[in-house]
């Protein structure tokens, strides 16, 4: 059996297994910005208490911290499909092991990513309007 043939069916196989890991952190991504803005506007739609516009802020956070996550984890594995491409032709060390714990530091943490461009703009515009909405309420009640 040819090595050289079998680093590149590996190569292929182990790609293809990371590239299926980035779909999921990436769909799963898309589903919790759904989310998130169903259950912020839908706790805000039963126009209740004052208590319950606030609790409004609890899916808003988590739902962005859960993203972050998310998206944290979809960029170490582009770090180790990365890493893959351009040494599995010279090793088989690590071969077939998708865990990403060596580029941990190669990637921002869950925060910094909370505030990236593309989280900070959905979530934080929701925020915005989460806290005109909270506002015009106080200002209106009082």
């Amino acid at each position: 059996m040819d090595i050289k043939n079998d680093n590149h069916d590996f190569l292929l196989k182990e790609i293809d297994l990371i590239q299926d890991v980035i779909r999921r952190m990436a769909h799963n991504s898309f589903l919790i910005k759904g989310w998130a803005v169903t259950l912020i506007v839908g706790s805000l739609l039963l126009k209740g208490t004052m208590l319950e516009v606030y609790i409004a802020v609890i899916p808003l956070i988590s739902f962005w911290i859960l993203d972050a996550y998310f998206l944290r984890q979809e960029r170490l594995y582009r770090k180790l499909y990365d890493w893959v491409i351009n040494n599995r032709h010279k090793t088989s060390e690590y071969l077939f092991d998708l865990s990403t714990s060596r580029f941990k530091g190669a990637v921002q943490s869950i925060p910094r990513i909370m505030f990236s461009i593309t989280l900070g703009i959905f979530y934080g515009s929701i925020a915005v309007l989460l806290a005109i909405y909270i506002v015009m309420l106080l200002k209106f009640h009082a």
